[in-house]
């Protein structure tokens, strides 16, 4: 797989170019005992934001439309990516976001997290939500986006989901219910 090192041109929308995607520690594919490879040496991790309508329930999630260049690329997911050495899953998440959205991790609160667990790799779904009153506006800030969007939950799966996340879609905007 080849990783892009050059930024990409700005979008209409962006003021400034995209920053380059350069190897980070973690970086790398682990071969995994289920027969697929995954990336992040020390397994990966991604954010799912939601925002919250005034009468309380999950309206919108921040979603990602990935590189076509990326493993499923071209498919919808969440900002992530694998997780560096010393990092909890939380913090990957929370610095991935931050990276690919703009994401500013001080205008979210976690709130729960689903691992997939495939023994020498994992996978965590760091779920969080918009602070109450905080404006969040992400957009792509790197190369391993090709935009970032507020979607409708009743939107989400007519998109053309990464595999993995369309199988956890029904799970994880469930666990938003549960700590309404």
């Amino acid at each position: 797989m080849t990783i892009p090192t050059e930024p990409t041109p700005p979008s209409p929308t962006t003021d400034a170019p995209r920053a380059p995607r350069h190897l980070q520690p973690g970086d790398g594919w682990v071969e995994c005992t289920c027969g697929r490879r995954h990336w992040g040496l020390a397994g990966a991790a991604g954010l799912l934001v939601a925002r919250r309508g005034e009468d309380g329930r999950v309206g919108h999630v921040l979603l990602q439309h990935r590189a076509t260049w990326s493993d499923q690329g071209g498919t919808w997911g969440v900002p992530g990516g694998a997780i560096h050495p010393d990092e909890t899953p939380e913090q990957g998440a929370l610095r991935e976001a931050h990276e690919e959205a703009g994401v500013d991790p001080a205008l979210v609160t976690i709130v729960g997290d689903r691992v997939l667990d495939h023994g020498p790799w994992r996978y965590t779904t760091v779920l969080a939500e918009v602070v109450p009153g905080a404006h969040l506006e992400a957009r792509a800030t790197d190369a391993e986006s090709l935009e970032i969007a507020w979607v409708a939950v009743e939107d989400v799966t007519s998109l053309p989901l990464l595999d993995a996340f369309r199988d956890a879609w029904p799970e994880l905007v469930g666990r938003f219910a549960e700590v309404a």
